[in-house]
């Protein structure tokens, strides 16, 4: 088998995945995917050194699952970033290995303790299929009697070899939410995007997106569903010195590229309702 369960640290089961087309490692905790590399690569995911899995607290890097809202709770500023799904141990649903790779299925419901920071009823069902791609899709159903509203995504930590090198094409001519601007502003992308500096951008656009690294020598394509919107993020060295789980130079070896409901692209689900949300990575 290429599966092993294991214990990643004390009280956050997860997975070990060795299969001929790819190796990863997958939590639990937050239904999150750690670290994948295709036979042959480099690893593609960046997962900060400083990031402990433990009951109840964020992982920075991997694919961290944000939802049902993205970035700042939407009304209480003192509630948790990004949601009440990365924090929680999901239910390990179907597991499945074939030619083509590894399939895991992960389950998350609405208990006592999430309807204290949301109050809504939902089931999340997280899809991965670990291989030569890596294909993540979020299954979002509303099994209350009342409509929702969510925002979220799968934000995707890419390992880089040195962000000053790294240019992201697919995003040329749309609008943005430049939130590292003062009071936020709304912009166009101009050519491809290169960073020297903060970077943290909400785009207008739900096309293939790639990330060319020329440190590494290749380009990750990034390919989303169901979404509207594409964040790009660096924090550059000032907000890095900030992050206590992220060492101070580590901005120069990631950048997320995002499949997102955020900003303008807001999900309104229905009882008995589903969105569905997607991401697939490719290396190039």
């Amino acid at each position: 088998m290429s599966i092993l369960r294991r214990a990643l640290s004390p009280g956050c089961p997860g997975l070990e995945i060795n299969h001929p087309l790819a190796r990863a490692r997958v939590a639990q905790q937050g239904a999150q995917i750690l670290g994948w590399t295709p036979s042959g690569q480099a690893p593609v995911l960046y997962l900060s050194p400083q990031a402990v899995c433990r009951p109840g607290a964020a992982l920075r890097g991997g694919v961290p699952v944000c939802w049902p809202w993205f970035g700042p709770h939407p009304t209480d500023p003192a509630g948790p970033s990004h949601g009440v799904a990365r924090t929680r141990c999901w239910e390990l649903g179907e597991v499945a290995e074939h030619a083509a790779g590894v399939d895991l299925q992960f389950i998350l419901t609405d208990s006592v303790d999430s309807r204290q920071t949301w109050p809504e009823a939902f089931r999340l069902e997280l899809a991965m299929r670990i291989g030569a791609e890596l294909r993540l899709t979020l299954r979002m159903v509303n099994t209350g009697d009342r409509p929702w509203t969510a925002t979220g995504a799968l934000h995707t930590y890419l390992a880089v070899g040195d962000i000053r090198q790294v240019y992201v094409t697919g995003l040329e001519g749309a609008d943005y939410l430049d939130e590292a601007a003062r009071p936020p502003t709304v912009r166009r992308q101009e050519g491809e995007v290169r960073f020297a500096g903060e970077v943290d951008r909400d785009y207008r656009s739900a096309g293939l997106v790639r990330v060319h690294d020329p440190a590494l020598g290749r380009v990750v394509e990034v390919e989303g569903s169901g979404s509207q919107c594409c964040v790009v993020w660096n924090p550059w060295i000032d907000k890095a010195k900030s992050l206590a789980d992220l060492p101070d130079r580590d901005y120069e070896r990631f950048v997320c590229v995002e499949t997102a409901n955020a900003w303008e692209d807001r999900v309104v689900v229905e009882p008995g309702g589903v969105h569905t949300l997607g991401t697939v990575l490719r290396v190039r």
